[in-house]
């Protein structure tokens, strides 16, 4: 795990995917919990719960599968980061990009939080795109 939290996070969905694991465990902190929120939300997965082992929080993630699928690398979740400690890319509310013309969403950091493009844009608030999914 490196210092980018939300990388290690997209990265470890992604490789369970392929895989076709059941659970994953990543460490909790406020930015993972908001955005497993959003995943819970919009059906991404299935259950989260919140386990503690040796004064440290880590998330559950109980990841959803389809059940007729060959070869390891069709998988249900696309998820890419797009602003990174090295490169931030910002939006405002207009110009936040829809994702398979609006089946996909993308998750904001904002003022008010971590939230979808669909709330960024009725809010009426921009801020920093992290990932896409879809």
């Amino acid at each position: 795990m490196g210092k980018d939290t939300i990388a290690d996070i997209i990265t470890s969905i992604r490789n369970a995917d392929m895989n076709r694991k059941g659970t994953i465990q990543i460490r909790s902190t406020n930015i993972t919990e908001n955005i497993v929120k959003i995943l819970l939300r919009e059906g991404f997965i299935d259950n989260v719960r919140k386990h503690r082992e040796r004064n440290k929080y880590f998330l559950v993630l109980t990841l959803r599968h389809r059940r007729n699928r060959k070869g390891p690398h069709r998988t249900i979740l696309n998820l890419r980061r797009i602003s990174r400690p090295g490169l931030r890319i910002y939006s405002n509310y207009q110009q936040i990009p829809r994702i398979l013309g609006g089946m996909g969403i993308v998750i904001l950091s904002t003022s008010r939080g971590i939230m979808t493009d669909r709330e960024a844009r009725l809010e009426g608030i921009g801020g920093e795109i992290l990932c896409y999914i879809w």
